[in-house]
Order: C-alpha cells, then structure tokens, then sequence
C-alpha cells in the first residue's frame, strides 16, 4: 500500500479523536462560561445586543486558542484532557476576575456599550495568547 495512503489511514482516527475530544472540551468551557457569568450573553445576542456578542466571541475564542495548543503539542488524548482541563480554569478564572474588576461590566454589556465589549474581547484574546504560549512551552 502506498506510504501516503497507510499514514492517512492510521492517522485520521487519531485526528477524529483528538478534534471530538478538544471539541467537547471547549463546549463544556462555553457552558461554565455561561454559568459563571453574571448576564445571560446568548438572552442579549438574541435580543440584538452587538456588545453581548462581542463579548461572548471573546470567550469562545479565548477558550478555543488554548485548547488548540494543547490539542497541537499533545502526545495523546490524556495530554489533551489534563492540559486543556489547566487551559479552562486559567481562562476561566481570568473572566471571571475581569468581570470583578471591572464592577459595572455587567451593566456596561447589558446596555449594549461598544467600548466595554472590545475591552473585554481584547482582553479574554490576549490572556488566551499567553495562555496557549505558556502551554506550547
């Protein structure tokens, strides 16, 4: 059998693997996201609040980025689980002392202001970044 065509075939079970599981992971980290969060993002999306989806597309991006680093320099699923079990809580952690530091937040995306959803989007991507570098080693 051709060389390419072996690698294909022994390789893509492990991708499908270790893409579901890095999936599964981020949508868990989106619903703890959702729970810790003292707004409910995906009410104001729905009711047209740009702000909201700003900065729930920060969160969504800043879970996905460290969990991809992970899924990228993992030596197996294991790997993958206790590194990007690390990723979410830092991430995790990390809006959720945002939402505390900056107290009228809530209140600031509720009113749908531009400014306060691009801090925060900015600030969930950046801490992501490092985050994933930190991983990356």
């Amino acid at each position: 059998m051709d060389p390419i065509l072996q690698s294909f075939l022994n390789g893509f079970p492990i991708l499908l693997l270790h893409f579901s599981v890095t999936l599964a992971m981020l949508g868990i980290g989106v619903w703890i996201y959702q729970l810790i969060t003292p707004w409910h993002e995906m009410q104001l999306i729905r009711s047209g609040n740009t702000a909201a989806a700003i900065s729930f597309s920060g969160a969504i991006l800043g879970l996905a980025v460290p969990l991809a680093f992970c899924m990228a320099t993992s030596v197996g699923v294991l790997d993958i689980v206790i590194w990007g079990v690390v990723a979410l809580i830092v991430q995790l952690t990390t809006f959720r002392l945002l939402d505390i530091f900056l107290k009228d937040l809530p209140k600031r995306i509720e009113n749908c202001e531009m400014g306060a959803a691009i801090l925060v989007f900015a600030v969930k991507l950046a801490v992501a970044m490092i985050n994933a570098a930190a991983i990356a080693g």
